[in-house]
């Protein structure tokens, strides 16, 4: 899995890519921690970019689960965007649709997220 990064103001947009399975799982995991204690301190508000993710497994699921959870007790803003259609198809199938907001497309949860996000997004 790679995975790449932006910030666009007080928004980070997480871009996995591949799989997000039991060998890369700890990965993002790991990569979210920091933006997720930042999220509640208000500083961050995380968008999760799955343009590029194929995969997920109960693993990846797992710590979609976690870091929702996380941001929504600190009441921070937790988002997935631009899902591809068989990773979508296991998000509604297990229901995570219902615990974690997933967005058609990253400027629309950038956008839910944050005006200054949106504007910087707009200016590239």
């Amino acid at each position: 899995m790679r995975l790449d990064h932006a910030r666009f103001a007080d928004v980070v947009v997480l871009s996995p890519a591949g799989r997000v399975d039991h060998t890369t799982a700890e990965e993002l995991k790991t990569a979210l921690a920091p933006h997720l204690v930042r999220c509640a301190a208000g500083q961050d508000h995380v968008v999760l970019d799955f343009a590029g993710v194929d995969y997920i497994s109960s693993a990846g699921l797992r710590v979609l689960m976690l870091a929702a959870k996380q941001a929504k007790a600190q009441q921070g803003y937790l988002a997935v965007a631009a899902v591809q259609p068989l990773v979508r198809e296991i998000l509604e199938i297990s229901k995570f649709t219902l615990v974690i907001r997933t967005l058609p497309s990253v400027r629309e949860a950038v956008a839910a997220a944050s005006a200054a996000g949106l504007a910087a997004l707009e200016r590239g």
